[in-house]
């Protein structure tokens, strides 16, 4: 059985699903990276019906059962053929249904190979408007906007809740935090929820002002899925291994300490590399992994914000 809260909404899936055609000629891998051949896929079963695949990447969400498969992202368009495996390995039965967590290529790079088998790609608007609309790169070099097969086709504000496999599966918008067009997926009955990269277990956090990301909403972001997660919960990030509430809290935490640094910093007229040179976030780097590759940018993602709002 599968069911959505809203009746507009169940009719739009319905009738997505029946435009769709399931059929694996339609998959068009294009390759991205020349190693990407040598990945291999590691699956790891949470729960009776929820997996997590690890390749290159975001880690994505398998929720499998005979209603069909529900993805939480899917990776690069490279991988599509090995993770679409993968999924085979653990269910028979086709997959019906994705959301995309936010727009970065590493989540959403799949899309159009999915979307041409006749998954039905959800997200929240603002994503899909920055799939069509890409930001430049770092050197200025526009986007290329994502074609049409990988566009998602149902968009939700707030919260959407689906049913399936017998599970309750609650896509809760997260603003402006990581990007703006962040979705937190929570599995109720499981306990498990997947935070896309608003919240990493590997090194500092990361704040895409270029994709309409910002401290403050991070910060809310955080205390969202802290006030969800119960102690038992699995909390499974966009990258790193799967948590529990309370790594989540030092991370939360940790961003309340380093913004009142930072704040004081801004305000003694300090420039951004004085602020990088003064090494703010010292007493944390031991406890943090990987923080040696992105202490600094988390510092001048930080500092340029704050700079702004003074």
């Amino acid at each position: 059985m599968i069911s959505a809260s809203n009746s507009s909404f169940a009719r739009l899936l319905w009738s997505a699903l029946a435009a769709a055609a399931l059929s694996m000629a339609a998959i068009t891998v294009s390759a991205q990276r020349a190693d990407f051949s040598t990945i291999q896929i590691k699956t790891t079963k949470l729960t009776d019906s929820i997996y997590t695949l690890e390749g290159s990447g975001g880690t994505i969400g398998v929720l499998a059962g005979p209603d069909g498969v529900f993805m939480v992202d899917g990776q690069f368009a490279a991988l599509t053929q090995k993770i679409v495996a993968a999924i085979k390995q653990i269910s028979n039965a086709p997959i019906r249904y994705m959301v995309n967590t936010h727009v970065h290529g590493d989540h959403t790079g799949g899309n159009e190979n999915l979307g041409k088998m006749g998954v039905v790609i959800i997200s929240r608007p603002q994503l899909r408007e920055r799939l069509m609309h890409p930001s430049p790169a770092a050197n200025g070099t526009p986007g290329v906007p994502a074609p049409a097969a990988a566009l998602p086709v149902l968009t939700y504000e707030g919260q959407l809740t689906m049913r399936m496999n017998g599970e309750e599966i609650q896509m809760i918008a997260i603003p402006r935090a990581h990007t703006d067009g962040d979705t937190m997926v929570y599995f109720p009955k499981s306990n498990v929820i997947l935070s896309g990269d608003f919240y990493r277990s590997v090194g500092y956090p990361n704040i895409d002002r270029a994709n309409g990301g910002s401290l403050n909403g991070l910060v809310d972001g955080l205390g969202a899925l802290i006030g969800i997660a119960g102690p038992n919960t699995k909390i499974v990030p966009g990258h790193g291994p799967t948590v529990g509430r309370a790594e989540v809290t030092k991370t939360r935490d940790m961003l309340l300490v380093m913004r009142d640094r930072i704040v004081q910093m801004v305000a003694q007229g300090r420039t951004q590399q004085e602020t990088l040179d003064a090494h703010p976030t010292a007493d944390y780097d031991a406890s943090v992994p990987e923080a040696k590759n992105s202490m600094d940018r988390f510092v001048t993602q930080m500092y340029q914000e704050l700079k702004a709002a003074q």
